[in-house]
C-alpha cells in the first residue's frame, strides 16, 4: 500500500508557499467555520514579517506584527510537519495533529498560480492536537524526514528546520488549547 508521506509535494520549500494560522477566540468559532478567511489577516506575510499590510518596499527588524499568543508563522515548514503526522498509508488513520497541517494549494494556469488552502479548527479540537504535538519527538522527526533527504547533511539541516517550527507550533497549540481559543489556517 503505498504511503501519504510519499505523495506529498517536496519542492515547497523552494516554491514559497507558506503557512499561517490566526487565533480566534470561543464567541467568534461559528463566524470562523463559516468563512476561515473572516479571521486570516489581510496579508499573511506581512503579519509574519512585521510589515504593513500590502507592503512593497519597508524595512522590519522580522518580528511578526501580531503576538504569539494570536499567530503562527510555520513559513516553508508545513509540509515537514504534514509528514511527519500523516497517516502512514492510505488505510491508516492520521494523528490528531495532522487536522492542523492537513492540505495544499491548489494549482492553476499550468502550475504558475494557486489558490490557498484554508481551514478552521473549532475549540474543541485544539486541546486534542496540542496533546499529540506534544508527543512528537526529535526522533520522530528524523525518522519520518531520513526517507526524503538524499545525504546525512540534508537532514541534519531538514531536521533542524523541522524541529524548530514543530516547537513554534506546539506553543502556539499549547497557548490557544489553555485559553479555550480555536485557529484558523492558510497554506499558500
Amino acid at each position: 500500500m503505498p504511503s501519504l508521506r510519499s505523495e506529498l509535494p517536496s519542492q515547497n520549500r523552494r516554491m514559497g508557499i507558506r503557512y499561517y494560522a490566526y487565533a480566534f477566540d470561543a464567541d467568534q468559532a461559528e463566524e470562523a467555520l463559516a468563512p476561515p478567511l473572516t479571521v486570516i489577516g489581510s496579508d499573511p506575510l506581512a503579519d509574519a514579517l512585521g510589515l504593513e499590510p500590502g507592503f512593497m518596499i519597508g524595512f522590519t527588524d522580522f518580528r511578526q506584527s501580531m503576538p504569539e499568543r494570536d499567530f503562527l508563522y510555520l513559513d516553508k515548514a508545513w509540509p515537514h510537519l504534514q509528514r511527519i503526522t500523516a497517516p502512514l498509508s492510505l488505510g491508516a488513520g492520521a494523528r490528531a495533529a495532522y487536522r492542523m497541517f492537513e492540505g495544499r494549494v491548489t494549482y492553476t494556469d499550468g502550475g504558475f498560480t494557486w489558490s490557498p488552502w484554508v481551514r478552521a479548527l473549532p475549540p474543541h479540537e485544539v486541546p486534542l492536537i496540542a496533546r499529540d504535538l506534544d508527543t512528537i519527538s526529535d526522533d520522530d522527526i528524523e525518522a519520518s524526514l531520513g526517507r526524503f533527504c538524499s545525504s546525512p547533511q540534508a537532514l541534519k539541516s531538514e531536521l533542524a528546520y523541522a524541529a524548530q517550527f514543530l516547537h513554534r507550533a506546539k506553543l502556539f497549540v499549547r497557548s490557544v488549547a489553555s485559553e479555550g481559543r480555536g485557529f484558523a489556517y492558510m497554506i499558500r
